[in-house]
This record gives structure tokens, C-alpha cells and sequence, in this order.
């Protein structure tokens, strides 16, 4: 599989595997991200991905037309 850098929410890029897990992928880079109901129904683990929200604990890491990724977390990770 391909490797594409993504731009954590702490500032860290680091290469991800295409298809890797998103929580797997944010605990190598250091970030934590919240979780809850690891099914994809509270919302709790919400990223935005280049502008686009998803479930961390049910996605995993697409291709990118830009060849890189930008992750930001979508609600207040300490909530």
C-alpha cells in the first residue's frame, strides 16, 4: 500500500498507510483522539480530514487527490 503525509492536530506530519486505521494512525503520530462508543454512533472521535468529518473509530485513511492529508479534530477533544 501507498504511504501519504498527514498534518496532525499537534503540528506533527508523519506518512500514513492508505487504508490504516485512523485511531491506530494518531496514537504513532502522539495524538490522542476522544473515544466513546468505538461504533460510530456518539460522535465523540469526529475528525475533519482536508474539510471533511468522518468516525475515526469506523474509517480508515483514503487516498488524497492532493497527495496529503490535513487532520483537525471537529469538536473539543477534551470534552
Amino acid at each position: 500500500m501507498a504511504a501519504i503525509p498527514v498534518r496532525w492536530p499537534n503540528g506533527r506530519e508523519t506518512k500514513v498507510e492508505v487504508g490504516q486505521d485512523w485511531l491506530e494512525a494518531a496514537n504513532a503520530a502522539g495524538v490522542s483522539i476522544p473515544t466513546g462508543c468505538m461504533g460510530g454512533s456518539c460522535g465523540a472521535c469526529e475528525i475533519d480530514v482536508n474539510g471533511k468529518t468522518v468516525r475515526a473509530c469506523i474509517s480508515t485513511v483514503p487516498a488524497a487527490k492532493s497527495g496529503q492529508l490535513c487532520v483537525e479534530f471537529a469538536t473539543d477533544p477534551f470534552w
